[in-house]
C-alpha cells in the first residue's frame, strides 16, 4: 500500500517533466492548430486600417471637418465556428487607427462608463483645481463595427479553413457607410489525427 501511495505522488511529477516551454520572438509566426490566432488578428487589423485609412472617405471627411476624422470602435461579433476572442482584435484595430496618426480617438462604450463614474466621484472627492467638468467629451464622426466568420471545409484528417472580416465605417450623423472593407484568409491545415 505504501509503494502505491508513493506511485500517485511521483506520477504527477513524471508528466510535469515532459512539458517543454520555448519562448518565441514575437515577430516570429507559428500556426500550431490551424485555428484563429495573434498573427491572424495582428495581420487583419493592420491591413484593414490600412485599406479604410487609405481609401476616399478620408480625404472627404477631413476637408469637411478641417481637421482629423474622430472614430471609435463599435463591436465586432464572432459569427464564427469557434471561440475567438474578439477584444483582442478590436483592441488591435484600436492600437493600428490610433499610430496611424491620421484620426483622433475616443474611448469605448465601456470605458466613457468608467470614465464618468470618476468624473461623478471626483465631484464629490477632488479638488477644485484637479476636478475634469463633465459635458467635455469629444464626440465620435465615425463608428467602426464588423463581423468575423469562418468556413471549414474538412475530410478525415485535411481541412481547409476560411476565415473572412468584414467591417464597416459608418458615418454616426448621417448613418451612411463610407468604406466597407475585407479581408479574408485561408489555411490548409493536416493533423495526425482526425480531430474536426
Amino acid at each position: 500500500m505504501k509503494k502505491l501511495c508513493m506511485g500517485l505522488l511521483v506520477l504527477p511529477l513524471l508528466f510535469a517533466c515532459g512539458t517543454k516551454v520555448e519562448r518565441l520572438d514575437l515577430q516570429e509566426n507559428k500556426d500550431v492548430s490551424g485555428r484563429w490566432n495573434a498573427t491572424d488578428s495582428q495581420l487583419v487589423a493592420q491591413e484593414m486600417i490600412t485599406d479604410c485609412l487609405n481609401s476616399g472617405w478620408y480625404n472627404k471627411a477631413a476637408a469637411r471637418l478641417g481637421k482629423e476624422p474622430t472614430v471609435i470602435v463599435g463591436s465586432v461579433t464572432n459569427e464564427s465556428m469557434e471561440h475567438i476572442n474578439t477584444g483582442a482584435f478590436v483592441e488591435e484595430i484600436q492600437r493600428a487607427l490610433i499610430n496611424s496618426g491620421k484620426v483622433t480617438f475616443v474611448a469605448s462604450q465601456d470605458e466613457r462608463g468608467q470614465v464618468r463614474q470618476e468624473r461623478l466621484e471626483q465631484d464629490e472627492f477632488a479638488s477644485e483645481e484637479t476636478r475634469k467638468a463633465f459635458g467635455r467629451e469629444v464626440g465620435a464622426d465615425y463608428m467602426l463595427s464588423g463581423t468575423l466568420t469562418s468556413i471549414v471545409d474538412a475530410q478525415s484528417k485535411e481541412a481547409v479553413v476560411f476565415y473572412q472580416v468584414n467591417m464597416k465605417l459608418i458615418d454616426i450623423e448621417t448613418n451612411q457607410i463610407v468604406w466597407n472593407g475585407q479581408k479574408q484568409i485561408k489555411k490548409y491545415v493536416k493533423r495526425s489525427k482526425v480531430s474536426w
